[in-house]
Parts: structure tokens; C-alpha cells; sequence
């Protein structure tokens, strides 16, 4: 027996195709270009950071920045970094043809897998990089315990 030719049905199994092909070209473009969505997905500003039993060491680059913009502090193991990079002004009547780099303010906090002493936090800021040594607080460094003999 034949279906009657129903519009509205018609419609909805477009619509659920056309889902479907999204999808399908979704899935394609991220096998393809895995790197599309991450570039929207990176924090600004980017950051190394690395461990050892004495402490940390965390390099930001903020080119641009005014040190005097750039507060850093510390609360048991969590360092937060806030600042601002000023907008560049532009000679009157020029207008951008392409702007890419970030302006305004940002934080970014970032936790550590020990406490730190705050009391000797060193942050320098040289050639647009900010280093910041966060020595481990005392109670959390790592003890050797001699075994002894019975």
C-alpha cells in the first residue's frame, strides 16, 4: 500500500538529515583540523610551569604589559595572577584592518601540589616574560627519615 504524502513529515526527516549531516561534517573537520577548536579554547596569558622537592617556577608570557599592571598573589597552594594590557592607541583616522591580539584585563589562577611560602614568592619581569619562584613551605617539603637500627 502507498503512503499518503504527508508535508510536515517530509520536513522533519529533512531536518533530521540535515542534523545528521552536520554531524557527520562536525566529526570530519575535527579529525581533519583537531587544532580549529582549541585555538578559541587557550588561556590568556599562556604559562610553563615546573616542580621540583624545593618548589616551583611558573614563566608568563605577558608582552606588552605594563609590570606596574601585573598583581600577583598567593593563598596556601594557589597562585592568581591578574593584570591588564592597555589597547595600543591608534594615530587619528586609522581604523584596524586585522586585530588579533588580546587586550583588556585577565586572571588566571593556578593550583600547585603543595603549599607554598609565601614569604619568599620572588616574581621578575624581563624581555615581556614575568618568572615567578614560589618556594615550598617548609611543612610541606618532603623529610628523609633514617631508619635505624635495633
Amino acid at each position: 500500500m502507498i503512503e499518503p504524502f504527508v508535508p510536515w513529515r517530509e520536513i522533519r526527516r529533512m531536518e533530521r538529515e540535515m542534523e545528521r549531516m552536520e554531524r557527520e561534517m562536525d566529526r570530519l573537520f575535527e579529525t581533519f583540523f583537531p587544532r580549529r577548536r582549541r585555538f578559541f579554547e587557550v588561556e590568556f596569558p599562556p604559562m610553563n610551569v615546573w616542580t621540583n622537592s624545593e618548589g616551583a617556577v611558573v614563566t608568563v608570557e605577558l608582552p606588552g604589559v605594563n609590570p606596574e599592571q601585573i598583581e600577583v598573589s598567593v593563598v596556601g597552594d594557589t597562585l592568581t595572577l591578574r593584570g591588564k594590557r592597555v589597547a595600543e592607541e591608534l594615530p587619528e583616522g586609522a581604523r584596524y584592518q586585522r586585530r588579533e591580539r588580546f587586550q583588556g584585563e585577565f586572571a588566571r589562577s593556578l593550583q600547585l601540589p603543595f603549599t607554598i611560602d609565601a614569604d619568599h614568592v620572588e616574581a621578575q619581569y624581563e624581555n615581556g616574560i614575568l618568572t615567578i619562584t614560589l618556594p615550598r613551605a617548609e611543612a610541606d617539603k618532603p623529610k628523609r627519615i633514617t631508619v635505624q637500627a635495633a
